[in-house]
């Protein structure tokens, strides 16, 4: 997560970037952006709105060696030659048009842009941003004539939001220089992470946090909803947001410990584990410290609504996990044929 506050453009150049399966093709720049004051005004926070909310971070990637990653050696250049920004910026272009291998992917604007004053874990440094421009918004425009005036639709870029972008940061850790990432059209998962940027998560504490919880919200979707129902599902999500938020540090043999009373959950959820770093190529720490951040932003997008076929929805508080079993109860009405939920309480909100 980002802070932009103190955040300015050094530099900007636009290119368009085409598409060599469908044979449309690039268009080059020879100089850069002169911002008037407005148009800078908006296109400073309309860049780095997508950092602002983002938790983990990324490291370059490559199979042979991280020298060879050409996102990193460009990255590189930028920071260290002044005078290579708009041949440099080309030469990105150039191998983001040799990642459209299909017809799904879009043609563009991409901005090259470098920015001083980015602030990153009380670290203020200078960053490379690059952003691509794929959807177009109609807008209208009006117009003198004759002494009348009429108006016409034109087509230009959205200020509320950019579809993919990427902050390079000029600041290095143990596993390499820091990316972030936002991708707002997922048509290709691969397209801008693996194939363009050849990034992977950092390993620290977002990253083995974001695993676990990504683990029990699918054992939740793809075992206990199955097999035990809704109820059994949104308690186990609650208890595990719970365990995160009491704890500092996770030990999976304490958290199967709070969390399932039976042993044969346990054993579920470890086979479970297996079949899933498996199917994700990842493992698992036994233990890791909780990034409350990443916490705090999963708890968020977790869903805890019992959905009935009678029109009836029941809401469970992530907050309370043990509200579930302790005012909620679940049957079978004979004479009706139907399952029911019984709620207790005391007095109505």
């Amino acid at each position: 997560m980002i802070s932009r506050k103190n955040a300015s453009i050094s530099k900007c150049i636009i290119h368009k970037v085409g598409n060599k399966h469908n044979n449309t093709k690039n268009a080059f720049s020879e100089k850069e952006v002169h911002f008037d004051e407005a148009s800078y005004e908006l296109m400073l926070p309309f860049l780095l709105r997508p950092f602002g909310s983002v938790v983990q971070s990324y490291r370059f990637n490559h199979h042979a060696d991280i020298s060879l990653n050409e996102i990193n050696t460009y990255s590189s250049q930028l920071f260290s030659e002044d005078d290579a920004f708009v041949e440099t910026s080309k030469h990105i272009v150039k191998h983001l048009f040799e990642q459209s291998n299909s017809a799904q992917i879009k043609t563009g604007d991409v901005l090259i842009v470098m920015f001083e004053g980015i602030e990153f874990n009380e670290i203020t440094t200078n960053a490379l941003g690059i952003f691509k421009i794929e959807n177009k918004v109609n807008f209208f425009q009006t117009y003198l004539e004759n002494n009348s005036y009429d108006v016409l639709v034109q087509k230009g870029i959205s200020s509320k939001k950019v579809d993919k972008a990427c902050l390079i940061l000029n600041q290095t850790d143990a596993e390499g220089p820091i990316v972030l990432s936002a991708d707002n059209n997922n048509y290709d998962a691969q397209y801008w992470t693996n194939h363009f940027l050849n990034i992977k998560y950092a390993d620290d504490a977002n990253n083995h946090t974001q695993q676990y919880i990504e683990l029990c919200k699918d054992f939740s979707e793809d075992i206990l909803k199955i097999s035990y129902g809704n109820q059994e599902q949104s308690t186990f999500l609650a208890k595990t947001i719970d365990f995160f938020k009491e704890n500092e540090t996770v030990n999976i043999e304490r958290f199967k410990d709070e969390i399932f009373e039976e042993d044969k959950h346990k054993t579920l959820f470890d086979d479970y584990k297996k079949t899933f770093e498996s199917e994700q190529d990842i493992l698992i720490r036994n233990q890791f410290d909780v990034a409350e951040a990443v916490v705090k932003k999963e708890k968020k997008k977790i869903k805890t609504e019992i959905k009935l076929d009678t029109n009836i929805q029941i809401k469970l508080d992530i907050d309370a996990p043990d509200a579930s079993s302790e005012y909620l109860e679940r049957g079978y009405d004979d004479e009706k044929k139907m399952h029911y939920y019984k709620v207790y309480f005391n007095a109505e909100g």
